[in-house]
């Protein structure tokens, strides 16, 4: 028999077997983690654990072991055994997952996501939470974080989607924070900087979430994800991740902004509302409703691999578990609901009362796990609502009002945290409860009760936040990611050490890197030998970019105290601050700084010797500190010098006296304490022993403890005397530091001021202000009491406050008084000095003890119950000690005591009273009533609030009997027995008496005194007095008498002081307990003041007079009981009571009255004011003033209290109000009956709007003008010149500066006001506007009388029907122009060509005065002349006459050509055209090319000119009659812009279309129309728009289009043109072309708008070798010509290009600064093709190419801009044509690739690959084979190669096509031209055979 341990190990051995057997037949082959359960399919592993032996096996082991083990043995270890698979199963289940193919009793627990249970596979719902460049966090269920990769986003369906744009916020587009995303997990794997965490992998990739999902799965309803694959006119082509079938969703679904939005490869989620199976398109909705209602229906054959996170379902409840519920649903499959899930966000204890069995609920699938079936759902609101919980909270807050909800000791705390606008849940864990174990936790937690939490972590998908009670938690630091700064310096643990960082662990998990070359001040090979695993280091923050945190350990930087320079704006010149060197050159260094901030310190700055290599000093990392000496933020440059010491005079220059600075102690002498003025002064400054304190005890022992290095807050600058500031610390100085006088003016008669006493003489004393201002007090105004001896009433330096008893500005003396009687302190200001001077002294006394400091005082709050025991008994008192503090005493006098008797070491409670912090000492009371109220208190209130409760009903001012307590040297301690116990503290002595005796009080005296100031920090928490009066029996007789005399009434004239400045009031005090206010309107009697308060201050005393008696003030509130006066005008003479008679309360205000008020209030459109105390007004925006920058600034521009002058529009006398305006109105009597809201407003008037609204059309504008009242601007007002667009430059709500026309009223009684918007309305040039684009005026005629024939107007389209349209002509006169009179040519669509608003210019044909009717036409052909031109006369040019023109049109039956200085388009036939057959116009002619014609016929009544182009009509002529240079002969001195307005050449003139055909003019032709003018011939005009440099090229061009002229026939035309040329130039010369610069400055002045004219004058320049002034005449052209000449400045814009090509220092250089100049100014790709053209001309191929590739990327809709590429890359050869036909096509529109196409193959005929051409033109015709126009190009193509095979076989084809006679005719023309021309009669007569059986077909 085998033993147990061979038996145990035959046991293991047939499991491992039998495991493997299981894996082999697992059909997957997919390994299960050991934490997942197995299905409930696997019979061998019943999941409550069994035998893995059958019954025989079982009964053999029985046997084999009987022997062995006795039965009862056996028997316990088989429960044991049975215990212990219990509870590992109870273990287990918490962290295992189990599907639906469980069997048996429910498991106890929910399903539940962990890292140990996240599995390869799995699909999980999640939200973004971060969007990286390179990667994306998703918060999962179980606040766990997943990543996704850039190339795990989104399927790579679009070819090189991702490469092109991860890395360019690619991911920031398509995905964004709080998205919610179903993801599948690819792997969990370590975290590299943390080996024992784990990193789980996601991808969004829709490939895999839709794994196995087939278009019939696909329902209705269903909610579906799919990429953005193409965007669409009407919606959104979409990819599903699978290739089997596609979607769309419509666009009109879709909000504007989101379909703005949207991009390519950008997740939607759509409900399905369609399926086209046979189309296999998906149909989706985006309608969010119904995303959120859409419910997963049943459907047959679903599978766990459909489900889809994200999914709702409805589903019910089958069974209650102990953390969730479980649930059935799509009757299939069963899920569980965790806790965390459930609909309520708050489940109480009693939750699961809630659920039912058979309850049906909704929920949405929250996570999948197909391995064990397992499926997760959540009922969470929000999620249910697709949409993920609102944040509401910040990790590391803490909240001390949070409810406990529910307490479960096996997990945890849930919590409600007060968030708004909702409650916010968190969880904590039993484990975060408290820092100590306790079994018993949740006995200490109750439902309902209020803790206190600390946030340490977020679950952003659950809305849950996890929190923590424990102490270590709530008093640790919190540190997330958001709350790193650089320079910011924190502790943290070394977690990984690599060669060239080290990972270093920062609170709360942020981690942080530490480059090598920061870890240590040198520059290291290797980390140092500290930096290991787990060791803690000091560290300061770097920079912090994105969630990347890098940090420093370089001790200088860790440990620099000096500012830190994080940004470019934080570079101020002066700073100093230390930095770190990166780069050493030759000429400097480069020094880095944090956040990435970088400077440059030259070798000037370095502090080198003469002849020092920087190397020797220096060294790369090198911690340095530097002085910032230039910054240039905008251009992110900072200079810098490592000479940080300036020289101190300037420094000191910046400090005057006044400024409160900071600084630090530097060391101390006997006498004074010499301190380090912070930067940004670095001064160094003087206090003296006298100024430390206001109190002379406390200076004195301030000055003992003084110690190096301590620094002050506040200093005061009081005087600078050469290189030594003066200072002080003193109080009562630095709080009055803005109203001390610095010179003699800013003192006002009888003010109260502060200061100090500099010297003491017999006869008096001298008291000093800010600098060397001081003043004198006699010894008779020194004191109230006689003295003889000031020395023993003052002493030198000690604080006042003195009286201003006489001022004398002349002599410049000032005499003053300290008289107590009238310096007496109005405030606690002395004694609260005193308190916190105190604390100061005490603090740093326990800094020197280096004891604990002052947390023993914490203990002993005023007001309190202590414990102490006797320590001693002395004859004044009792010493007490405490056993918590060795070195503190309490002390109890005799007066403080009961009868009780003590004994040594008794223990006693007692108040405490009083304590010193300095001294250390506590003053305690026993009495039974102190004690027994303290007592009272402490059991009702906590003892954090008793100071504040103790004084709750004390306010300040209030009148309150006391009672002495304590009398101490400075002080006071009294007791407020009718206020409960409570403790206050007054002063004995003031500012002026402190070497006086001090008021003597007694203990228990009574005293009245005044609260001046609660408990607060500032008080050291003392409640502080101000004694009021005496008791009756200390109050002297005299007093008494005098009160009784006081008696005020309305007139009586007072000195009041004043208490309190406000802005619109000053509150005084007069006589006794006499309360008043001078209101600001009661301040000046006339408008002659701004700030009437700025005169006054507190404490000054004034003269006024009572003009009313106000509220009476309630007891203890101290309201204003009288209303004063301090006008001038009431105070002077005795008349006073009469004049106050006379003084009415409400003042008849009428119209048009200037008043004066003061600002007390401001709305957004109103400012009200205050013109007296009853009297109020209001000023609207818009009459504030009629400039729009002013009123834009409206609120800025008033303040409270600020005085305004205005005038009276409106007045409501019931109400007390007025409305005023700041412009005087017109003073009128009312013209609209009852509305006077338009009193103010005149014709004329120029006033200020607020645009309400921009009506469509020609409407105009509606301008708001009042607060209820609107204007009208007209269409033809809204601008000063004639602009295309004139409402494109207003928008609503603009504000505007308008002019009103009219105001007048309707029949129904409504006001209306017509306005404008032109500035230059009512000007001289008004009737005309300057427009010199045809070389006259053309303004807005107001009047029809102004109007006659043949006069030129503009004006604007205001309707358009097919009859004609109408135009306005200005405001109130309109004009009609017939559809006949439009256009030379004919206008099929009026309403597209003429929309309304559009800006036409036009001749008047006809004007009716009477009727005010006024005819148009805007025909040119018969419009108005140029100047100077001819074109309306043909009488010098006689029929059969030779001239000179262009073609401008090819049509089919001839030639139209604009005659050269003729304002005439002549037709030449096609019959006249050549003597032998008919030609193909459009092979031989193109659009631009210059001819020669004879004019055959002219005729004048219908202006129709017949022209011939025959050779028989030009080969016989011996030379041209007339020609364009004889024409131009007649006059130069005339010719205008009108001659040069052809100089560029127009973008649509480049292409003619005929019928369907297209040609474009050959590449040659266009390049040559952008030569720069500079170039050509001066006399030929017309040159500059089509030819190139010079004649020769025209020769090239006839050359070309005309192969058959002979090679002699050509030379012999060219000479004789050359010599024709040069007699002109002769015959010009000498008729009168300028010759010198004063001719050209008369022409221009003629003619300022002529480029032709300019370009001339720079051309003379040039010859005479005058560069800069041929520049500078460029740039007075720019200036001179009208902006609206756009052609013009294009000309002169070529011709400075070319100018600067050609002698540019360097060319390359100034040609690209003279481009960028222009681009601002003009159309930028026609500047882009004259700048091609210039440098195709000069043969600058590069420069071509490289502007062709910046073209093709700025105008990449521009067909013209692609065929220069493509001509360019075919003169190359080069190998890229195709490529970039590819490209070009994905770029143009669809309606540009046929043309683009065709002139491709065109041009691949002449300059490329012919049989690339072909194979261009085939793919055309296999889409377009009806296209007569393109085999008609393509065969003229191929008949230039001559390859007859190839001809006849594509006319063959051609001629095959099945269309109309009329369209083949073309073509069979054609054929037998062909064939007649290549002289084979048989074939000729084939094709005449031909075409009739095809015509006769």
């Amino acid at each position: 028999m085998a033993p147990p341990s061979s038996r145990k190990r035959k046991y293991k051995s047939e499991y491992k077997q039998h495991g493997k057997l299981l894996k082999k037949s697992d059909n997957n082959g997919e390994k299960h983690t050991s934490e997942l359960s197995l299905h409930g399919e696997d019979v061998d592993f019943p999941r409550g654990g069994g035998s893995l032996l059958n019954k025989e096996e079982r009964a053999k082991a029985m046997e084999a072991g009987g022997s062995e083990m006795p039965h009862g043995a056996l028997k316990r270890r088989k429960k044991e055994k049975k215990q212990r698979s219990r509870n590992m199963s109870a273990d287990n289940d918490v962290g295992s997952l189990f599907g639906d193919g469980i069997c048996g009793k429910f498991p106890r627990f929910t399903n539940m996501i962990t890292l140990k249970n996240v599995s390869s596979g799995m699909k999980l719902w999640g939200m973004i939470a971060e969007v990286n460049e390179k990667d994306i966090v998703v918060s999962l269920p179980g606040g766990l974080r997943g990543i996704v990769r850039a190339s795990d986003a989104v399927d790579n369906f679009v070819d090189g989607a991702l490469k092109e744009n991860v890395g360019s916020g690619f991911l920031s587009k398509i995905y964004k924070e709080g998205q919610l995303v179903s993801c599948v997990v690819l792997n969990v794997d370590d975290d590299r900087m943390d080996s024992k965490k784990l990193k789980i992998w996601l991808s969004l990739r829709l490939s895999l979430l839709y794994k196995g999902l087939r278009l019939d799965a696909i329902q209705e309803g269903m909610v579906l994800n799919a990429y953005i694959k193409s965007i669409e006119d009407h919606g959104f082509i979409l990819h599903f991740g699978l290739s089997s079938f596609t979607g769309f969703m419509p666009i009109h679904g879709l909000s504007d902004r989101r379909n703005a939005e949207s991009c390519v490869c950008e997740v939607l989620q759509g409900v399905v509302t369609s399926v086209d199976r046979a189309q296999k398109v998906v149909h989706l909705s985006s309608d969010p409703d119904a995303i959120m209602k859409s419910v997963t229906r049943e459907l047959s054959g679903i599978s766990i691999d459909t489900l889809i996170p994200g999914m709702m379902v409805n589903a019910r409840v089958i069974s209650v578990l102990e953390t969730g519920i479980m649930l059935s649903f799509l009757s299939y499959f069963t899920g569980t609901v965790d806790i965390f899930n459930l609909n309520n966000t708050f489940p109480p204890s009693s939750w699961k009362n809630d659920y039912s069995k058979n309850m049906k609920v909704n929920a949405r699938i929250l996570f999948i796990d197909p391995s064990t079936r397992a499926v997760g759902l959540t009922m969470n609101p929000y999620l249910v609502g697709n949409k993920a919980p609102e944040c509401l909270v910040k990790i590391g807050d803490i909240f001390d009002q949070a409810k406990v909800v529910r307490v479960d000791k096996a997990f945890g705390l849930l919590v409600e945290l007060p968030t708004v606008p909702c409650k916010t849940p968190a969880f904590v864990s039993a484990a975060d409860v408290s820092d100590k174990s306790a079994a018993n936790w949740d006995k200490n937690y109750r439902e309902g009760s209020v803790t206190r939490i600390r946030l340490l972590g977020y679950r952003h998908l659950e809305g849950l936040a996890i929190g923590a009670l424990k102490a270590s938690a709530l008093e640790g630091l919190v540190i997330t990611h958001a709350d790193m700064k650089p320079g910011m310096v924190v502790k943290g643990k070394i977690a990984a050490v690599r060669p060239h960082d080290a990972i270093v662990q920062i609170a709360s998990g942020v981690k942080a890197i530490c480059p090598l070359r920061h870890m240590s001040e040198l520059e290291r090979v290797k980390p140092p030998k500290k930096f290991q695993v787990g060791v803690e280091l000091v560290f300061r923050v770097l920079g912090c970019k994105s969630k990347r945190i890098t940090v420093t350990h370089k001790r200088t930087l860790v440990k620099s105290k000096l500012n830190i320079l994080s940004s470019y704006a934080d570079a101020t010149d002066g700073l100093v601050t230390h930095g770190w060197i990166t780069k050493i050159e030759n000429r400097g260094c480069f020094v880095h700084f944090y956040n990435g901030v970088e400077g440059y310190a030259p070798r000037s700055e370095l502090g080198l010797e003469p002849g020092n290599d920087i190397g020797s000093k220096y060294h790369a990392e090198q911690v340095v500190k530097c002085r910032v000496i230039k910054d240039l933020a905008t251009s992110r440059r900072i200079g810098l010098s490592f000479n940080v010491t300036q020289s101190r005079e300037p420094l000191i220059e910046s400090l005057k006296p006044g400024f409160v600075v900071s600084g630090v102690c530097e060391y101390v002498t006997s006498q004074a304490v010499s301190i380090s003025i912070d930067v940004p002064s670095q001064a160094r400054g003087t206090i003296t022993i006298e100024h430390l304190s206001d109190h002379h005890g406390l200076a004195t022992l301030l000055m003992s403890t003084m110690k190096p290095g301590y620094h002050f807050d506040q200093l005061l600058v009081l005087d600078v005397k050469g290189s030594t500031v003066v200072l002080s610390t003193k109080y009562s100085l630095i709080r009055s530091c803005k109203q001390l006088p610095s010179e003699i003016s800013d003192i006002n008669l009888h003010s109260m001021m502060p200061g100090y006493i500099c010297n003491i003489i017999e006869a008096g004393c001298f008291v000093r202000f800010l600098g060397n201002l001081t003043g004198f007090v006699p010894k008779s105004k020194a004191t109230d009491a006689r003295s003889s001896n000031l020395f023993e009433v003052y002493y030198v330096g000690q604080s006042v406050r003195c009286n201003a008893v006489d001022v004398n500005t002349e002599a410049g003396r000032i005499t003053l008084s300290l008289k107590q009687s009238l310096c007496c302190s109005v405030d606690t200001s002395f004694i609260q000095d005193y308190f916190l001077f105190e604390e100061k002294i005490a603090h740093m006394q326990a800094v020197d003890a280096k004891s604990s400091g002052l947390s023993w005082s914490e203990d002993f709050g005023l007001g309190c119950i202590t414990e102490g025991r006797v320590h001693e008994i002395k004859d004044v008192g009792v010493v007490i000690s405490f056993e918590k503090y060795n070195d503190v005493y309490g002390f109890i006098s005799h007066n403080q005591m009961t009868e009780v008797i003590l004994e040594v070491n008794s223990v006693i409670e007692a108040a405490v009273l009083d304590v010193s912090k300095i001294d250390r000492l506590v003053d305690l009371s026993l009495k039974p009533d102190l004690i027994s109220g303290c007592k009272e208190e402490s059991l009702q209130r906590t003892p954090k609030k008793r100071k504040k409760e103790a004084s709750r009903d004390l306010e300040v001012n209030q009148i309150v009997d006391a009672v002495v307590e304590i009398v101490k040297e400075n002080y006071l301690v009294l007791s407020l027995p009718n206020r409960k116990p409570a403790i206050g503290y007054l002063s004995r002595s003031d500012y002026n008496t402190q070497k006086l005796p001090p008021k003597q009080f007694s203990y228990g005296q009574r005293v009245s005194v005044r609260v001046m100031s609660l408990p607060a920090p500032s008080t050291g928490g003392r409640l502080l007095l101000l004694l009021n009066c005496m008791d009756d029996d200390m109050e002297n007789s005299s007093l008494k008498r005098a009160r009784k005399k006081n008696c005020y009434d309305v007139g009586s004239i007072v000195q009041a002081e004043i208490t309190e400045i406000k802005p619109l009031e000053a509150r005084v005090k007069f006589g006794p307990k006499q309360r008043g206010r001078i209101h600001i309107t009661e301040t000046i009697s006339e408008n002659s003041c701004e700030s009437p308060f700025s005169n006054y201050k507190v404490g000054q005393t004034v003269r006024a007079v009572i003009v009313s008696s106000g509220n009476k003030p309630q007891e203890g509130r101290g309201g204003c009981r009288w209303e004063l006066s301090v006008k001038s005008c009431l105070l002077e003479g005795s008349l006073i009571n009469e004049r106050l008679t006379k003084y009415p309360e409400d003042t008849d205000y009428t119209y048009g009255q200037h008043v004066a008020g003061f600002v007390y209030k401001i709305d957004p459109d109103w400012v009200w004011l205050a013109i007296s105390r009853d009297v109020s007004a209001k000023l609207h925006l818009l009459d504030s003033s009629c400039e729009p920058a002013e009123l834009e600034e409206f609120q800025s521009r008033f303040t409270v209290g600020k005085a305004v002058y205005a005038y009276i529009v409106n007045v409501n006398k019931e109400k007390k109000l007025l409305r005023v305006s700041l412009s005087k109105p017109v003073v009128k009597p009312p013209k609209f009956g009852q509305d006077d809201s338009f009193y103010h407003i005149d014709e004329g008037d120029v006033i200020g709007g607020r645009i309400s609204k921009i009506l469509p059309g020609v409407g105009g504008v509606l301008v708001q003008v009042g607060p209820h009242h609107y204007g009208k601007v007209h269409f033809m007002e809204l601008a000063d010149s004639w602009v295309s667009d004139p409402l494109s430059r207003y928008q609503e709500g603009q504000f505007v500066k308008c002019t009103v026309l009219e105001v007048y009223c309707s029949a129904k009684g409504t006001v209306h006001v017509d306005l404008s918007l032109r500035s230059t309305l009512g000007s001289s040039n008004e009737v005309e506007s300057a427009d010199q684009s045809s070389g006259m005026m053309i303004g807005r005629v107001m009047d029809v009388k102004d109007l006659h024939p043949n006069m030129v107007v503009k004006g604007y389209v205001k309707s358009i029907s097919n009859k004609g349209c109408f135009i306005m002509l200005s405001r109130k006169l309109d004009a009609k122009i017939l559809i006949s009179n439009l256009s030379d040519n004919y206008v099929e669509h009026p309403e597209k060509e003429f929309p309304v608003g559009t800006l036409v210019k036009g001749r008047v044909l006809s004007v009716e005065t009477l009727s005010k009717r006024v005819e148009v036409t805007l025909k040119t052909s018969i419009g108005v002349p140029a100047q100077g031109s001819n074109a309306d006369s043909f009488d010098d040019v006689p029929i059969g006459s030779v001239v000179s023109g262009r073609i401008k049109r090819i049509e089919a039956y001839g030639l139209f050509i604009s005659i050269d200085c003729k304002n005439a388009v002549g037709l030449c036939h096609i019959s006249e055209i050549s003597d032998c057959q008919r030609e193909d116009l459009d092979a031989k002619y193109v659009v631009g090319q210059k001819v020669s014609v004879k004019i055959l016929k002219v005729d004048k009544d219908r202006n129709r000119v017949s022209l011939g182009m025959k050779s028989s009509y030009l080969m016989n002529e011996e030379e041209l009659s007339i020609s364009e240079q004889q024409i131009v002969d007649t006059s130069f001195n005339k010719r205008d812009s009108v001659a040069s307005a052809e100089l560029v050449l127009e973008e649509d003139h480049s292409v003619s279309c005929v019928g369907n055909s297209c040609h474009d003019i050959p590449p040659d032709t266009e390049s040559r129309a952008l030569v720069p003018p500079l170039e050509v011939p001066l006399d030929d005009v017309e040159g500059l728009a089509s030819e190139g440099v010079s004649d020769k090229k025209d020769s090239v061009i006839s050359a070309s289009t005309d192969k058959k002229t002979p090679e002699s026939g050509k030379k012999r035309a060219r000479s004789q043109r050359e010599v024709e040329i040069r007699a002109a130039e002769e015959r010009l010369r000498e008729d009168g072309i300028p010759i010198n610069a004063d001719e050209f400055e008369k022409l221009i002045r003629s003619s300022p708008n002529s480029s032709f004219i300019w370009i001339k004058y720079m051309e003379f320049m040039l010859s005479l070798a005058d560069h800069d002034k041929a520049r500078s005449i460029a740039e007075r052209a720019l200036q001179t010509i009208n902006v609206r000449e756009e052609s013009e400045k294009l000309n002169i814009w070529v011709a400075y290009l070319n100018l600067e090509n050609e002698f540019g220092s360097p060319p390359e250089e100034a040609v690209k600064k003279i481009f960028q100049r222009a681009l601002q100014s003009c159309d930028p790709k026609k500047l882009h093709l004259a700048l091609l053209g210039l440098y195709e001309a000069t043969r600058q191929y590069n420069l071509a190419s490289c502007l062709l590739d910046k073209m093709t990327k700025n105008f990449k809709h521009s067909c013209k801009v692609w065929l220069r590429k493509v001509e360019c890359l075919l003169k190359m050869n080069s190998d890229e044509i195709e490529l970039v036909v590819k490209r070009t096509l994905q770029c143009l529109p669809q309606r540009k690739h046929i043309k683009f196409s065709l002139q491709t193959a065109i041009r691949e005929f002449k300059l490329g690959v012919p049989d690339r051409g072909r194979s261009m033109f085939e793919n055309i015709l296999k889409n377009h084979s009806k296209r007569t126009d393109i085999w008609s190009v393509y065969l003229d193509q191929e008949i230039h190669l001559a390859d007859q095979d190839v001809i006849r076989t594509l006319f063959e084809r051609a001629t095959s096509l099945s269309l109309p006679s009329k369209n083949m005719m073309p073509l069979f023309k054609k054929y037998l031209k062909y064939e007649q021309s290549v002289g084979d009669e048989e074939r000729a007569e084939f094709v005449k055979k031909k075409a009739m059986e095809y015509a006769e077909a």
